[in-house]
């Protein structure tokens, strides 16, 4: 039953927010906010690159920079480990990393529960935590 009764809550809150409508509209919002920051970042891109199949909730990324591009799958994983545990400890993001047998990125929850301010604010979170992953990861090779 209180499956039931969490399902019956969740259709109460979207209910309140404006229903069907406003879940997408806010969804949509999210996913704007990662486009728009994709388009002046020097290391992050949409793994998918068609835009028309493009996940507006399931938000999945992928580092171009040439850099990164150069190590191997292990290498790219572990870094990307490194990269998102900062967030973790700053509780700034949790849980972000691509799945295991994904190409190494990042995938971020962009659904009707999160606030498309929220998500806006993480983008200079993820700039961040990349350039300080990159910068402890040149410091080891040299």
């Amino acid at each position: 039953m209180m499956c039931v009764e969490d399902c019956l809550d969740a259709l109460k809150w979207v209910e309140s927010i404006g229903g069907l409508k406003a879940t997408i509209a806010r969804s949509e919002a999210n996913y704007q906010a990662v486009a728009t920051w994709t388009k002046t970042s020097n290391w992050a891109e949409f793994l998918c690159k068609d835009d028309a199949i493009r996940s507006r909730t399931s938000i999945t990324l992928a580092v171009k920079d040439p850099w990164f591009l150069a190590m191997d799958d292990e290498a790219r994983q572990s870094f990307i480990k490194g990269m998102i545990k900062p967030l973790d400890k700053e509780a700034v993001a949790y849980d972000i990393a691509s799945y295991r047998d994904a190409p190494a990125g990042l995938r971020i929850w962009g659904g009707a529960t999160v606030e498309s301010s929220d998500m806006a604010a993480l983008m200079p979170w993820l700039d961040w935590a990349y350039e300080a992953a990159k910068g402890e990861q040149s410091a080891k090779a040299a």
